[in-house]
């Protein structure tokens, strides 16, 4: 596996709230966050590591790719610092189709996800 993307933003929500949101996405019908395109599917979760530790299979049609979240602190407001990465297999994808799985990884954490918190 090579890693292909990561961004690491902070979340205006607690680390057990943002963990709580990745491991069950969707899991509140008044506060959805998780809007997938035509083309991307609803990601398992592989791996979960209380309390700062989510990995999630791949959004996309390809089974060699999956998604790491690493939940840190973030101060003392009580919000969280929140990395995702992107891993795939070898050989990696063009440069087109991973400018476009890291887009949607940072639209989906750090623009949908965030914005369900009010922010």
């Amino acid at each position: 596996m090579i890693e292909v993307g990561s961004r690491r933003r902070n979340q205006p929500a607690p680390p057990h709230a943002v963990f709580e949101d990745l491991t069950a996405p969707n899991r509140s019908a008044s506060r959805p966050w998780l809007h997938l395109l035509d083309d991307e599917v609803l990601p398992e979760v592989l791996e979960v590591r209380a309390p700062d530790h989510v990995v999630w299979s791949s959004l996309w049609r390809r089974p060699d790719a999956w998604i790491g979240f690493s939940l840190l602190q973030g101060g003392p407001g009580g919000s969280t610092d929140l990395r995702w990465t992107l891993y795939v297999d070898e050989p990696a994808p063009d440069d087109s189709l991973t400018g476009h799985m890291r887009k949607r990884l940072n639209t989906i954490v750090n623009a949908d996800l965030r914005y369900s918190y009010g922010q």
